[in-house]
């Protein structure tokens, strides 16, 4: 049996699709059939939720989680850039040095409104 390149594909293409739909129907078949009340409950750490879910919190949490998250990206995108450093010259060099500029910037100005303290 000769298969060009495509007919290979085609093959991991079915097959994939195949093992999809298998674990899709295990997991129907397997998972349990009864509701509870207890599973439509809030989780909380595995205490007995006390009050409603929806409660008000301080928007501190969420404006540093923001910057968390911005220079948790920034650590992404710096990675791979310092591996090839060697590889990629000046201009991107400069590229580089004007990123960490624009954050550096974004961390003075959350330094200047007083965004990272925690009171």
């Amino acid at each position: 049996m000769n298969l060009t390149g495509y007919g290979i594909l085609f093959i991991f293409v079915i097959l994939s699709l195949l093992f999809a739909v298998a674990m899709l129907v295990t997991a129907y078949i397997v998972q349990p059939k009864y509701k509870r009340e207890i599973k439509f409950q809030t989780y909380e750490c595995g205490l007995n939720p006390n009050q409603s879910a929806r409660i008000k919190f301080d928007v501190k949490c969420y404006i540093f989680a923001i910057l968390f998250l911005l220079f948790d990206v920034e650590t992404i995108f710096l990675f791979p850039w310092a591996v090839i450093y060697n590889k990629i010259g000046l201009f991107a060099l400069l590229e580089g040095i004007l990123f960490i500029l624009v954050l550096g910037i974004g961390l003075f100005y959350a330094i200047k409104r007083k965004l990272l303290e925690w009171q």
